[in-house]
């Protein structure tokens, strides 16, 4: 097996720039979309179906595209690169039509075609930062994904706040403010993996790498069968995240939906229906909690490496999820906006290690050929739970939670606790070294 040479903190900074685009659209999502099906009517209990896109798209997209780049290689263009060039490009052209739409299935058809562009962009580089970096470079590599993470979704929050301070008006159905911060987020996208791109090399396969390419069937179905394939070898270890990610995904998605309604109530008491004006308020100041989260991700996502080498990354996570379940617990209650951003800090630090510090503990377990397959696979772990989520919750909203936003932000911090404990459980077959490499 050839030696992965070891790569400089520029290098490793370089390859994951495009990273910052990618989450800066992913905040827009998480911020931006739902407040505007607020702005065009839609009911609270009818947003987690309206959010059925990102889930979806992930499941279908992410494998496929991840078995489609295991198997590819191109003397110009690449093995992953081509994937997520395509998506930002599908990703950039979506954000620039977002903000044009005059009703809600207008922009819900509009964010699968976001959401598609998202995630064939995301799945192969998760796999681009494995196949570059060995065992010991690895845990920087993922974690400076979290850095541009919260880099990334820093600027778009915060871009919900500034942007209605200097922008005012509506344009067509929508506030003005909307059309600034998607069309940065659309230049953000495709700019930043073109930088990537242009500075990062991915390492060739080998002579019996490209045959083993070429002897693959390249029949239609063959991503799907090697999906199929991958699921039933699958490590003990990957069963055991899936079922963390399942009460840490559906608790995120409740959280995402309904912090902005949540914010309002605890603040305003009103709601998208009842003060327009005030929620609009809640939402600017949303973008600037949110905004506040995502900074303390990139500030510790770098700390969180030694942590996990010191402690271990199933430790590391486990804290981090138990962060941010204490101040979901925390934000309903909370009437002093200053406070909202001690309590979403715990958010931000559980944020960071969900960034990086999950593949952290599967990778070692899964064979490197099957990088990309795998990291697909991990996705559906993520949409999965998402699905449940949008399929279920909003009549749990309607008819357990009366829909009151600040239960949902209360029953998130209670799945994330649920998911710290499983995650305790969780049994890596490789070790670390006290160097940081993995024992085989």
């Amino acid at each position: 097996m050839v030696q992965k040479p070891t790569l400089r903190f520029w290098q490793i900074l370089h390859m994951n720039v495009g990273f910052f685009g990618i989450q800066y659209s992913f905040g827009l999502q998480q911020s931006a979309v739902n407040p505007i099906y607020d702005f065009l009517g839609a009911s609270p209990d009818e947003i987690p179906l309206l959010n059925l896109a990102g889930p979806v798209t992930g499941l279908v997209v992410q494998p496929i595209i991840g078995a489609l780049s295991d198997k590819t290689w191109h003397p110009r263009w690449g093995r992953r690169k081509p994937y997520f060039l395509i998506g930002a490009l599908l990703c950039s052209l979506a954000l620039i039509a977002f903000p044009f739409s005059s009703s809600l299935w207008m922009a819900a058809g509009l964010l699968w075609i976001l959401d598609a562009g998202n995630n064939m962009a995301m799945e192969p580089y998760r796999a681009f930062v494995a196949d570059k970096l060995n065992d010991e470079q690895r845990p920087l590599g993922f974690q400076m994904q979290s850095f541009f993470t919260g880099f990334g979704q820093t600027l778009a929050n915060l871009s919900l706040f500034i942007f209605p301070l200097i922008i005012v008006g509506k344009t067509g159905s929508l506030p003005s403010w909307v059309f600034a911060s998607f069309f940065l987020g659309a230049i953000c996208s495709i700019g930043s993996i073109w930088w990537s791109m242009r500075t990062t090399p991915e390492i060739p396969p080998t002579d019996e790498e490209l045959a083993h390419m070429k002897a693959a069937s390249k029949g239609f179905l063959e991503p799907l069968l090697e999906i199929v394939s991958a699921i039933r070898v699958m490590p003990k270890i990957m069963w055991q995240l899936a079922l963390v990610y399942l009460f840490q995904w559906y608790a995120l998605f409740c959280y995402w939906q309904n912090s902005s309604k949540s914010i309002a109530l605890s603040l305003w008491n009103a709601t998208p229906q009842s003060n327009p004006e005030a929620y609009e308020q809640a939402v600017r100041w949303t973008g600037l909690v949110n905004g506040w989260y995502n900074v303390v991700t990139f500030l510790v996502a770098f700390a969180l490496v030694g942590f996990a080498k010191k402690y271990s990354p199933r430790i590391t996570h486990a804290i981090c999820l138990t962060a941010a379940a204490l101040g979901f617990l925390a934000f309903p209650h909370l009437t002093d906006k200053s406070l909202f951003f001690f309590a979403i800090t715990g958010f931000g630090i559980g944020w960071a290690s969900m960034m990086g510090i999950p593949y952290l503990i599967v990778v070692s377990d899964i064979p490197k050929e099957r990088y990309g397959v795998y990291m697909g696979i991990i996705n559906m772990m993520i949409v999965i739970p998402m699905i449940i989520q949008n399929l279920t919750f909003g009549y749990i909203l309607k008819e357990v939670l009366h829909n009151d936003a600040r239960h949902a932000i209360t029953l998130a911090g209670v799945l994330l606790l649920c998911s710290a404990l499983l995650t305790l459980r969780m049994k890596p077959q490789a070790k670390l070294k006290d160097d940081g490499s993995r024992l085989s």
